[in-house]
């Protein structure tokens, strides 16, 4: 039996995790999906129960985990997360990543541009000569332009803007009262400071997505917007590694609205249109991937 290992995708809302063995098909064996482990978003007491429970649903006998996750920047927010998986996996040699490497990866590439819209947003890149360059991935506070959260404010927004114009609200504005149980733009505002967490805002970024897709005017605004600045990502890394990379789109934005991501790729404008590409399986599989790597190195 081939060495078990873990791979891990801590992302903004949710944690998506795979043990494989060998024994089943590729990726396969446990396969589990979580609450968020995102130390930015539920802490380190939040993270740790996640942690604990994916422990005990995968079993024992992990050699190596490779954990892809949102927000890990700096060395000390990846050693917090490391420290705690090897609490959690004992004996594993522990890689943690920020969860674009493990996107790239998943597609099955050794150079290339990734471009994350879920939650938040942040393109990543390396060339073939190993150089990595970077855009945005700062969080909701500084950054995160065209992430589900931005996009579910910037609806917020309109509903402001329509009341404050004295108009009545539109087809979106009526949408995003009618989800979150608010009788009009104030009692929105009031709620969207009540609870900023931007995991909560952005499971509502679909509805925003859905009614562009159908037309609505200022549905359609925001995602141009939001496409705008996804687009400004790729290619700001594009230009620092080169533009004959492959660009691979990833995140629930990207790869469950054909709108949003057809209209960054024409944005991005790159020569061979063919290049870029939707990734078609999920970034967890990247993180086995890695994983697997490990073991052999």
């Amino acid at each position: 039996m081939m060495p078990a290992v873990l791979g891990l995708h801590i992302g903004g809302s949710k944690t998506h995790a795979v043990r494989w063995d060998g024994t089943h098909a590729e990726g396969g064996g446990v396969e589990i999906t979580e609450a968020s482990a995102n130390l930015s978003s539920v802490g380190h007491q939040g993270a740790d129960a996640v942690l604990r429970r994916i422990a005990a649903s995968v079993g024992s006998g992990i050699e190596a985990v490779c954990a892809g996750a949102a927000g890990a920047d700096t060395p000390a927010s990846r050693a917090v997360l490391s420290a705690l998986l090897t609490e959690h996996f004992p004996g594993a040699r522990v890689e943690v990543v920020h969860d674009t490497r493990i996107v790239l990866a998943a597609a099955g590439l050794d150079a290339g541009v990734v471009l994350v819209a879920g939650t938040g947003s942040v393109a990543w890149g390396r060339n073939a000569d190993g150089a990595e360059a970077r855009s945005g991935g700062y969080g909701y506070l500084l950054g995160d332009e065209g992430g589900g959260y931005s996009v579910v404010r910037d609806a917020v927004r309109e509903a402001l803007r329509e009341y404050y114009a004295g108009l009545e609200p539109g087809t979106l504005v009526r949408s995003l009262m009618a989800a979150t149980a608010n009788v009009d733009a104030l009692q929105l505002m009031d709620a969207f400071y009540a609870k900023p967490e931007p995991d909560h805002w952005a499971t509502l970024a679909p509805l925003v997505l859905e009614l562009a897709a159908e037309g609505d005017s200022a549905a359609m605004r925001i995602q141009a917007e939001a496409a705008h600045h996804l687009a400004s990502l790729a290619r700001q890394v594009l230009g620092e590694l080169g533009l004959e990379l492959p660009l691979v789109m990833a995140g629930s934005l990207l790869v469950n609205h054909s709108q949003l991501a057809g209209s960054v790729a024409r944005k991005v404008s790159l020569e061979d249109p063919s290049s870029i590409r939707i990734l078609s399986q999920a970034p967890v599989h990247g993180a086995v991937e890695l994983a697997r790597q490990i073991i052999r190195d």
